[in-house]
């Protein structure tokens, strides 16, 4: 439907919604507002808002022609619309206007400008030449359901520590399992924010929570753990994601960011003598955070074990890529359970590929022992008796 405006109007995608959403929250304090052009080169020159780290400035400048008309000719103190999706989403009060340049904003977020990166081309697409500044006002300003879920969740169990865990779980694994369950040792409450990107993933998110959540409901004492959706917006990519994940996990009320060893932004370098990371550059963000071991499977100990603990090397252990596991399931090939726990395994077959066989009973019963009873049995079953019979080591 057409809505009638009086202001003038700019138009934004879901992505820069959901990153105006995390402001509106509260969830990125101590930004409140779209950034002027000082704060922005105070930002870039200090990394620090009121003497906390924030890693580029957080501005609005949307790409497209309509846009940058529109907002090279603002004034101060104009108020506009927001548009997304055809409605519309806030109310700008516009107290400055000012030229960017793209390349240089990518270079802030990503570490780089090279459009060979997905990343970068991506967000060059959505940049437009010119930014605008101000404090702007959700049309529907609900308070944000996943803030209340954590309260009610921390009062409900009277929790002192509240852990947070940022993954993608694409597919979850035996690694994120073992991480999963070494913060819970060290927390009362476990809060796993699951990355929900925009662009279409391999595993869907709603695929990835649901074998989280058996996971969770099966595996680990469920009312002390909780998942939730974290948009995966463009201001979490690069080298300065842990930062952001910092903020908002502290934001929504965590004391503790755990994150694993070979996380992607976890960037090591080498300075006054010794090893760093992102980590050391983190200042006035009050959480703590931990990075945890990086798991393998050894092939001597015959089972999970930290890099730190094991004594066999590289030659003897297994580590956990998602990105190879998830081959497999794209292969239609059930990996073996030392990788992938054989019920998620046996789920995402089924929803990658369901109606797969021709004669699902037959197979069945032609296949594994049964009662001799008739049944109906899902591919989910199939899968799960085929992993019993990969496990059987007396002919093997």
């Amino acid at each position: 439907m057409t809505l009638l405006r009086k202001n003038k109007t700019i138009y934004i995608d879901k992505e820069a919604a959901s990153a105006l959403d995390l402001v509106a929250d509260g969830l990125l304090s101590p930004v409140t507002k779209l950034m002027s052009e000082k704060d922005s080169r105070d930002v870039l020159e200090t990394g620090l808002i009121n003497g906390q780290s924030f890693p580029f400035p957080f501005i609005l400048a949307p790409s497209g022609k309509k846009n940058e008309e529109v907002i090279s000719t603002l004034e101060d103190g104009e108020t506009i619309s927001i548009i997304c999706d055809g409605e519309e989403y806030a109310t700008l009060h516009v107290t400055e206007t000012f030229q960017i340049d793209s390349h240089e904003r990518v270079k802030h977020i990503y570490g780089t400008d090279d459009l060979t990166h997905p990343g970068v081309m991506a967000t060059m697409k959505r940049l437009g030449s010119w930014a605008v500044s101000g404090e702007y006002v959700r049309v529907n300003n609900k308070e944000n359901t996943n803030k209340i879920k954590i309260r009610k969740a921390k009062e409900r169990i009277e929790a002192k520590h509240t852990t947070s865990i940022v993954m993608a779980a694409n597919p979850m694994h035996r690694g994120h399992e073992r991480l999963i369950r070494q913060a819970l040792e060290a927390t009362d409450l476990l809060v796993i924010f699951l990355l929900k990107p925009y662009e279409s993933a391999n595993l869907s998110y709603e695929l990835r929570h649901e074998a989280l959540e058996f996971f969770v409901n099966n595996f680990l004492p469920k009312n002390r753990v909780i998942i939730l959706p974290l948009e995966n917006s463009y201001i979490f990519a690069g080298y300065n994601e842990i930062i952001i994940d910092s903020i908002v996990a502290k934001n929504y009320g965590c004391d503790r960011l755990t994150i694993g060893r070979n996380h992607a932004g976890l960037g090591m370098f080498y300075d006054c003598n010794s090893n760093k990371s992102i980590v050391d550059r983190v200042t006035g963000i009050d959480i703590e955070i931990h990075i945890a071991s990086e798991y393998v499977y050894c092939d001597q100990c015959t089972t999970l074990v930290s890099k730190n603990t094991c004594p066999h090397g590289q030659h003897h252990q297994i580590s956990y890529h998602a990105d190879s596991i998830l081959q497999l399931l794209e292969a239609g090939i059930l990996p073996p359970a030392v990788l992938i726990r054989k019920e998620i395994s046996a789920f995402l077959l089924s929803k990658l590929y369901p109606d797969r066989f021709k004669n699902l009973e037959k197979l069945y019963y032609d296949t594994f022992a049964t009662k001799g009873l008739l049944e109906e049995h899902s591919e989910r079953d199939f899968y799960l008796e085929l992993m019993k019979l990969y496990q059987t080591t007396s002919l093997t």
